[in-house]
C-alpha cells in the first residue's frame, strides 16, 4: 500500500456500498482511499469530483467486494490517510497480521517496537480511518476476548468468521 504525502488534494468522492456486514461509506481523494465508514453517511458533496478520485473509489469498492467473497486476502490500494507517527506505525503494522489470524494488542505493541504501549495501540486502532483495509479487526485482547471495534463487536465477529471460512 502506498500512503499519500501530507498534503492531500481537496477533491474527494464518496459512495455507499452494500456488503455482507451492512452498508459502508467509502471516501477517496485523488491521492487514495481516505475512509471506510461503517454505515451509510451523508457527506458534503463536492460539486466537482475528479476522475482520479472516482477511480480510487472504484478500486476500493472492487477490492472490498473481492474480500467479502474470499477472493482477496490483502488490499492493494493507495491510501490518503494521516495520523501521528505512532498511529501510522500502529496502522501499518496491521498489514503484518496474516489473513484469518489474530494477534493481541500486546503483540501489536511489540510489532511497533513499543512493548508496553498496548493501550496506545488499541487507541490508535480505534482511530484507523480505513478499517478492514488495514485489518484492526484482527487484534484481540490478550485473554482472547474481542476487545473493541469501531464498527461494533458484532461486525468484528462477522469479519473474523468470514476470514476463518475461507
Amino acid at each position: 500500500m502506498k500512503v499519500r504525502s501530507k498534503t492531500s488534494s481537496a477533491l474527494t468522492a464518496s459512495r455507499v456500498v452494500l456488503t455482507p456486514i451492512g452498508r459502508l461509506t467509502l471516501v477517496a481523494s485523488e491521492d487514495g482511499l481516505q475512509e471506510v465508514i461503517f454505515g451509510a453517511k451523508k457527506l458534503v458533496k463536492n460539486l466537482k469530483v475528479s476522475v482520479v478520485a472516482k477511480k480510487n473509489l472504484d478500486l476500493a469498492e472492487k477490492q472490498l467486494q473481492e474480500y467479502f467473497v474470499g477472493k482477496r486476502k490483502k488490499f492493494n490500494l493507495k491510501l490518503d490517510i494521516s495520523g501521528t507517527k505512532f498511529q501510522e506505525s500502529a496502522w501499518f503494522s496491521l498489514n503484518k497480521i496474516p489473513y484469518g489470524e489474530t494477534i493481541s494488542y500486546a503483540e501489536q505493541a511489540k510489532l511497533v517496537r513499543r512493548p508496553r504501549a498496548f493501550r496506545a495501540v488499541g487507541s490508535a486502532n480505534g482511530k484507523n480511518p480505513v478499517a478492514i483495509v488495514l485489518p484492526c479487526h484482527r487484534v484481540v485482547a490478550s485473554d482472547g476476548t474481542l476487545g473493541g471495534y469501531g464498527g461494533g463487536l458484532a461486525i468484528k465477529r462477522k469479519l473474523l468468521a468470514l476470514e476463518k471460512s475461507f
